[in-house]
């Protein structure tokens, strides 16, 4: 199947600290890109894998579930780390889910997390319908462009595929669950206006992770993709200088 233009995973052969990045539900490696461009220009490795099912088709991906996303992106954790000495897990939305999954069952093989509106859970009760809809609709208005800045675009499905946005939910589940065995340092993003992942996420990863190094940056002026939003450059640099200033201290007290 034809990928999307710009949905290509992408790769940057840099030093030896290296860095993987996670797009979000629907997405695809298209909202990282120029995060990954800032960060490989600071000599970092990057990875950025395209997930099962996203940037083709909408049928592609309501034919996956989300342990397909995860071991997605445990692979490129693992060709990773093949080649450089620590690791950094970054993510956007149902991405920084996922990193946070890696960081629950590999917390020894992360050095850190670097989160931007990750997404945890939700309050609208409306979504507890998603299984029956799921049953007799392929898919449901999407969430994807929520971005402030003028003329920027996402590359994404328009639509939600209802079948995955089930398994999204059992992914939320899972990761809420082991969530207190996340110990490793956190750099958060929050946009405080997101009309896609709701304050409650951002809530449950703070009360829930044991991390004692915790930082959480809010972003005033841009919406849910905020990789591509106005505030871009804002995690650019503020989550290249954290990562600098966290290489080679994990597990030094």
């Amino acid at each position: 199947m034809p990928v999307l233009a710009g949905a290509e995973p992408f790769t940057f052969d840099g030093g030896p600290v290296g860095i993987l990045l996670i797009h979000g539900f629907t997405g695809t490696p298209q909202s990282l890109r120029p995060w990954g461009e800032h960060l490989a220009a600071q000599g970092y490795s990057i990875s950025c894998p395209r997930l099962p099912g996203h940037g083709t088709v909408l049928a592609d991906m309501n034919a996956t579930r989300w342990p397909d996303w995860y071991a997605a992106a445990e692979r490129a954790l693992e060709e990773l780390q093949g080649r450089c000495t620590e690791v950094f897990t970054a993510g956007l939305s149902m991405g920084g889910t996922l990193a946070i999954r890696l960081a629950e069952r590999h917390g020894e093989r992360v050095s850190g997390l670097v989160l931007v509106n990750p997404s945890l859970g939700t309050e609208r009760k409306d979504l507890a319908l998603l299984k029956i809809l799921a049953r007799v609709l392929p898919s449901w208005k999407g969430v994807s462009n929520d971005i402030k800045k003028p003329g920027a675009r996402e590359v994404a499905y328009s639509r939600i595929p209802l079948k995955a946005a089930v398994s999204l939910q059992d992914l939320w589940a899972t990761t809420h669950a082991d969530i207190a065995k996340v110990d490793v340092p956190i750099l958060t993003f929050r946009s405080t206006q997101d009309h896609v992942v709701e304050p409650l996420s951002g809530r449950l990863l703070l009360d829930g992770v044991r991390s004692t190094d915790v930082t959480e940056q809010l972003l005033h002026n841009s919406y849910h993709v905020a990789t591509l939003d106005n505030d871009a450059e804002q995690i650019f640099t503020q989550s290249a200088a954290w990562i600098a200033d966290h290489v080679g201290k994990r597990g030094v007290s």
